[in-house]
């Protein structure tokens, strides 16, 4: 009995360290020496009406990330990821807005504009999409190209509505936004953020077993016609029972 105590005591203990020495799984880590656009990202117009926005590798108060410079303009800078939120639900990562778009209104399109938003997409099981969906993602294909992802979930930093809220796009609503922080009181300095994605998810699409497949980040002025300066950094995908780890450098 006392053996099987110490068997069952080391494997515990074993599975702890293993847990406490699991390495988060980097989806963004910028570096000064990258390219203006670093390899695997690229960025993605959604529209030729618009200028796009302008990113490059940038650091900025002792922080190395993307710096985004929307003008009237639009355009995602992103990537694909392989994630399983099973095992590192958990996306942490850090950002910052000069000042959030003044006459912009998540409610409709004319003012479907964000200083910053950080932009998820899924592609979900075939039983998940009704005939009806089916046939209106085929028609967007059809314009913007597969691009055009099953569902998408977008964190954004918005003007005025309270941090929590959820609503469908308001252009699509193949796309939730989430207010993750709003207006201008931590503007001007970066903001660490800590989400579960996988309940996110579930928020947004109930009963969705999505598979995350793309990961985005923007800032949009095409539809108030504002300007927008913001900064992104350092995404990372953890386990729920992990801290979001330090960035090395700061």
């Amino acid at each position: 009995m006392i053996k099987i105590t110490r068997i069952f005591g080391l494997t515990v203990a074993l599975g702890l360290a293993g847990n406490a020495l699991a390495e988060p799984l980097w989806v963004g880590r910028f570096s000064e020496s990258d390219a203006a656009v670093p390899a695997p990202w690229k960025i993605e117009r959604l529209s030729d009406k618009f200028p796009p926005t302008r990113y490059a590798v940038r650091r900025w108060d002792g922080v190395v990330g993307i710096e985004a410079h929307a003008r009237k303009s639009m355009a995602l800078f992103g990537r694909n990821v392989t994630v399983d939120l099973k095992k590192t639900p958990i996306l942490c990562w850090q950002w910052r807005i000069d000042a959030p778009v003044a006459s912009a209104d998540m409610s409709t399109k004319a003012g479907d504009d964000y200083a910053a938003r950080v932009y998820l997409t899924f592609t979900l099981p075939p039983d998940e999409l009704s005939f009806g969906t089916r046939a209106k993602l085929a028609l967007a294909r059809s314009i913007y190209g597969d691009q055009v992802p099953d569902a998408a979930l977008n964190y954004v930093w918005d003007n005025k509505h309270p941090v929590g809220t959820l609503q469908d796009n308001a252009y699509t609503d193949r796309t939730r936004m989430l207010v993750r922080r709003t207006g201008s009181d931590q503007a001007g300095g970066w903001v660490q953020e800590r989400r579960d994605v996988g309940k996110d998810l579930q928020r947004a699409f109930p009963g969705s077993k999505g598979q995350l497949t793309g990961l985005a980040i923007a800032s949009d002025t095409d539809n108030t016609g504002e300007e927008a300066h913001a900064g992104f950094a350092d995404f990372r995908f953890v386990a729920s029972e992990q801290e979001c780890p330090v960035p090395s450098g700061e």
